[in-house]
């Protein structure tokens, strides 16, 4: 056992006292929870008291959603009260047109809206900028026109007369015992993102919003993450719809228009976006205070009107100017740092990440990676212009040139972030020009890139763990119902071996946006290691990195050749590269210069002159 090892017993007993003060800290906001939710029956609360406090969790679900789509996925959309609308029309039609159970109607309007989440999301979520909230405005007024037109919901008058949900022949019309109905919803919805954000495929859906290449390039399916947060986050809106329809006994447009759909996402946005607890802070801060000003505003301005939407817009910027992180970070103050997880037995002696899924094809002989006439135009500019090389199994091979060279641009072609505009690019002897980033990760080739992509909300441990997303199978259903635990265990474990192996284990649990810059470059190399590659793509991994921490690295790098893990290698370290490669590839404008051995590459006179500007 090393000393690290040894040394990691002290640090299981620190997480168990950690646990414990948590455990106890936990206590008071579990009495306060049961304080709020005895309120409403102790006979202190007015029942229009109740009745907001029902309001503000129906409205606290659909933040919740919010939460998930623009706080955590980065996908902003003003349209969420049509899906409101979704789950209150459907079952006010199934309960008052046919006569069906509101409770039997509660499936049948979430499978309305999921399929109109996922119509709507395909189209949707493949926008990007400005475009994606234009988009979700576009189509959250023309539901809320078709709401009012078609006949059969009603038109602008709606649907009156929906019945109430009963236990047995008790109807729930009484705001208290609906508030129980309500604030279980909201609890369980609570618990089911909670699920959701913390294994797996919850690091997928938080790297959407930071760094999109970064989750491609370790085979995250991003436009399919994309569509399963905004499908959920439409269920939890059709969820409080359906709650909303038998709460009010009617239903009309007018609570499913734009007006509404910005208040949803004001209340995300006041309370924290990314913060689940924020959703319900939001909703009863908005919530509340549209209430007051109702009925203080005509009294000021002396006459009615949609006066509180002006209101709302300067809190709205006033929250961003000052708080711009919300209102339950300023309450509840940072997240906290995570428990060291616990090491899982069935990993105590498995090999390091880069061999555990690594099988080397082939003999020193042959072509693992093989790059023919490589071309990639911007317009008129040629960034990769007839390039060609390639990489036998267990080299070391390095790709240099001066700043502009399309070394970068070539990485990004041999992962499949950019298509070439003509050339072949094989691995193992499969074409891969035409496949996607996520589909050449399974095929076992990792890379860092030249700028840093981190989640910097995200602890050191969870970036590197995104690293090992393809080693998981774990979906969305088996994360939100907890049956992850496992294998979040396991994947877990396998982050935290591959970041004791770059020397980031003192800063496991740190937030990855305190490291320094070199430190993100180990902690890139780390995340890449994850995926157990059969080629490792490092692009400047030695920059920032101090003489000591450059020795220590190209060691790094050689065992993990010796493990059978080949390496291609950017760099402008000269004396770095020369002592670590097997051979150069060298690139100026776009072109292939020079390749060989180290020391044959060295007294190239069309290298000297492309790094020196010519013999002066």
């Amino acid at each position: 056992m090393s000393e690290r090892q040894a040394g990691s017993e002290p640090q299981a007993g620190v997480s168990e006292r950690q646990a414990g003060v948590s455990r106890r800290d936990s206590v008071l906001p579990a009495l306060i929870a049961l304080a709020f939710l005895a309120a409403p029956f102790t006979g202190l609360m007015p029942a229009y008291w109740v009745a907001l406090l029902d309001y503000i969790g129906i409205a606290s679900l659909v933040a919740l959603g919010l939460v998930l789509l623009t706080g955590v996925g980065g996908m902003t959309s003003f349209g969420q009260a049509a899906f409101v609308g979704f789950g209150a029309y459907t079952s006010a039609v199934l309960t008052i047109h046919l006569g069906m159970s509101p409770w039997l109607s509660l499936p049948l309007s979430l499978f309305a809206t999921a399929a109109g989440g996922l119509l709507i999301g395909a189209v949707t979520v493949r926008l990007s900028g400005h475009y994606l909230p234009l988009g979700t405005l576009a189509w959250g007024i023309a539901f809320f026109y078709l709401f009012g037109n078609l006949k059969s919901l009603g038109g602008q008058e709606g649907l009156s007369g929906i019945p109430p949900l009963r236990i047995g022949d008790h109807p729930l019309t009484d705001p208290r015992l609906y508030f129980v109905v309500v604030w279980c919803c909201l609890v369980l919805a609570i618990v089911a993102t909670r699920n959701l954000l913390r294994g797996r495929v919850g690091r997928a859906i938080r790297a959407l919003r930071r760094t999109t290449a970064a989750a491609q390039s370790f085979g995250v399916e991003v436009p399919r993450t994309k569509l399963l947060v905004f499908v959920y986050s439409a269920l939890l809106a059709g969820l409080a719809g359906w709650l909303y329809a038998h709460f009010q006994r009617s239903v009309s447009p007018s609570p499913f228009g734009l007006t509404a759909g910005i208040e949803y996402l004001l209340m995300a946005v006041v309370g924290g976006a990314g913060r689940i607890y924020g959703a319900i802070l939001g909703a009863a801060a908005v919530t509340v205070t549209r209430d007051l000003l109702q009925d203080i505003l005509p009294w000021v301005m002396g006459s009615n009107g949609n006066f509180e939407t002006v209101v709302f817009g300067a809190v709205l910027v006033l929250v961003l100017q000052t708080a711009p992180n919300g209102l339950w970070p300023l309450l509840a103050g940072p997240p906290r740092t995570p428990k060291r997880p616990r090491r899982h037995p069935g990993l105590a002696g498995a090999p390091p990440p880069a061999a555990s899924a690594s099988t080397a094809s082939g003999t020193g002989a042959d072509a693992l990676l093989d790059a023919r006439n490589l071309h990639k135009n911007f317009g008129g500019l040629a960034a990769v212009n007839d390039v060609s090389f390639d990489l036998r199994a267990g080299e070391i091979v390095g790709l240099i040139g001066p700043n502009g060279a399309g070394k970068s641009t070539t990485f990004d072609l041999l992962t499949g972030l950019q298509a070439p505009s003509a050339g072949q690019i094989r691995f193992a002897g499969e074409s891969i020009a035409s496949l996607t980033p996520p589909d050449i990760a399974r095929r076992g080739l990792s890379r860092t890139f030249q700028h840093v992509h981190v989640v910097p909300d995200m602890s050191v441990l969870e970036n590197v763990a995104l690293g090992a997303h393809l080693r998981g199978r774990a979906g969305a259903i088996r994360a939100i119902l907890g049956r992850d635990r496992h294998e979040e265990a396991v994947l877990l474990d396998i982050a935290a071996a591959a970041v004791m192996r770059v020397g980031l284990d003192a800063q496991a649990l740190q937030p990855a946006g305190t490291l320094p810059f070199g430190q993100l470059r180990l902690l890139e190399i780390a995340r890449a290691l994850c995926l157990g590659p059969r080629l490792l793509l490092l692009d400047e991994p030695a920059a920032g990195l101090r003489a000591g921490e450059k020795k220590a690295l190209a060691d790094l790098l050689r065992q993990v050749r010796a493990e059978g893990t080949s390496i291609l290698l950017v760099e402008h370290d000269m004396s770095f590269v020369m002592r670590l490669v097997d051979r150069v590839v060298v690139l100026d404008f776009g072109v292939k210069i020079s390749e060989g051995e180290p020391a044959t590459v060295r007294r190239d006179r069309k290298v000297v002159e492309a790094y020196l500007g010519g013999v002066a």
